[in-house]
C-alpha cells in the first residue's frame, strides 16, 4: 500500500478534498493508496479534527517547540517517516523547508499553489494578481524542490480576474479549482509511482 502523508496549517480543506476523492474513487482498491496520516506544525489547525473523525492518524509537530528551522524539520521528517510515505502532500502548510528536508523526499512531495506559477510565488498572490491588472489568476500543483514555489508543474487551473474581484472573492473561485485539480494530480502521480 501506498502511504500518504498530508502536512496541513489550518482548516486543510484541501486535505479533506484529497480525503473525499481517496474514498470516493476507491484509491485503496484502484491505486493502491491510501492517506495514512495527517500532520500539522499547529496543534490547533481545524484540520486535524477532520482527518481524526475519518480515522485517519494525525500527529502535531509544532514548530515554535523547536530552535531554528533544522530542529523542527528534522522532527517533522521523523514523524512523516513513521508512515513510510510514498507521497508527501503540502496542503496549506505554510512553513519553508529546508534544502535537506526538502531533498530527502524528492521526487515524492508536492505543493499547491494559488497562482498560475511562475507568477506570483510566495504570499498574497490574489492581490497581487489584481494589482498588476492579470485578467487571469489560477492554480499549480508542482513538485516541491529547495526553490520556493519553483518546482516542476503537474497541473493547473486557469480562474478569471472579474471586474470588482477582491483578494477574497478570487481566493473563493480559485480554492474551488483547488479542490478540483490537487486530487486529480495526486491520484496521477500515485500512478506513476
Amino acid at each position: 500500500m501506498k502511504n500518504i502523508v498530508i502536512l496541513i496549517s489550518g482548516t486543510g480543506s484541501n486535505m479533506a478534498a484529497i480525503m473525499r476523492a481517496a474514498e470516493r474513487e476507491r484509491w485503496p482498491e484502484r491505486l493502491g493508496a491510501r492517506v495514512a496520516a495527517v500532520i500539522s506544525n499547529r496543534p490547533d489547525a481545524q484540520g486535524l479534527q477532520v482527518a481524526n473523525e475519518a480515522g485517519i492518524a494525525t500527529s502535531v509537530v509544532d514548530h515554535k517547540a523547536y530552535e531554528g528551522r533544522e530542529a523542527f524539520d528534522a522532527a517533522l521528517r521523523t514523524a512523516i517517516d513513521a508512515h513510510a510515505p510514498a507521497l508527501v502532500v503540502l496542503a496549506g502548510f505554510m512553513r519553508i523547508l529546508t534544502p535537506a528536508f526538502v531533498e530527502h523526499y524528492a521526487g515524492r512531495m508536492i505543493n499547491i499553489h494559488p497562482s498560475l506559477l511562475p507568477a506570483f510565488p510566495g504570499l498574497h498572490t490574489h492581490q497581487r494578481a489584481i494589482d498588476a491588472g492579470c485578467r487571469v489568476a489560477g492554480v499549480t500543483v508542482h513538485m516541491v524542490t529547495a526553490e520556493l514555489d519553483h518546482g516542476p508543474i503537474l497541473a493547473q487551473a486557469a480562474v478569471p480576474v472579474l471586474d470588482g474581484d477582491t483578494s477574497d472573492t478570487l481566493a473563493a473561485r480559485v480554492l474551488a479549482h483547488e479542490h478540483v485539480i490537487y486530487p486529480r494530480a495526486v491520484a496521477s502521480l500515485l500512478k506513476k509511482l
